[in-house]
């Protein structure tokens, strides 16, 4: 858990919040990720969205959440982790990305853990035919392996076609 800074000296606080991270991880296929805690706004059930003309593959569509529409993407196809099936087990991860609400489909959300600096790793170096440009770096736990994700990277990536149109709202 992350411990009261309060009565640290500001460097100290500074160097806590960098040793301790807390991530929300899920499931897509066979391997687990995760992605920062404090990005997310909330998770809910599948729900089949609206579909949009000429959208990406990867964006199923929008959702009414509450009065703002929303984007959904589905990471199993962004990541070319084969065919996208939807069951009870579906999720959607409601996310807060540079001021725009955005939903990810995931196969499961598992919990929420917190990663001390010497649990994480950097990123492996591959060739250049593979892109790891929105891994952060890889998480141990016990005897789990987590892929750790920059969703605010690969959410406003220029592939996605999601933050501009935000500007243009």
């Amino acid at each position: 858990m992350l411990q009261n800074t309060a009565q640290k000296s500001p460097a100290d606080a500074a160097g806590a919040a960098k040793q301790a991270n807390e991530f929300l991880t899920f499931r897509l296929g066979k391997e687990e990720y995760g992605i920062e805690i404090l990005k997310v706004q909330e998770i809910r059930g599948w729900e089949q969205p609206t579909s949009i003309a000429n959208a990406p593959h990867f964006i199923k569509g929008v959702i009414n959440l509450r009065g703002t529409i929303v984007p959904i993407v589905d990471m199993r196809i962004k990541f070319n982790l084969g065919e996208a099936s939807y069951d009870t087990f579906t999720v959607v991860i409601i996310l807060n990305v540079m001021g725009r609400i955005v939903g990810m489909v995931v196969d499961s959300v598992s919990d929420v853990i917190t990663l001390m600096g010497e649990q994480i790793r950097n990123s492996p170096n591959f060739s250049s035919s593979f892109d790891t440009q929105y891994i952060t770096g890889l998480g141990t736990v016990d005897e789990r392996m987590l892929i750790l994700v920059d969703i605010e990277k690969l959410m406003s990536g220029s592939d996605m076609a999601l933050m501009e149109s935000a500007r243009l709202q």
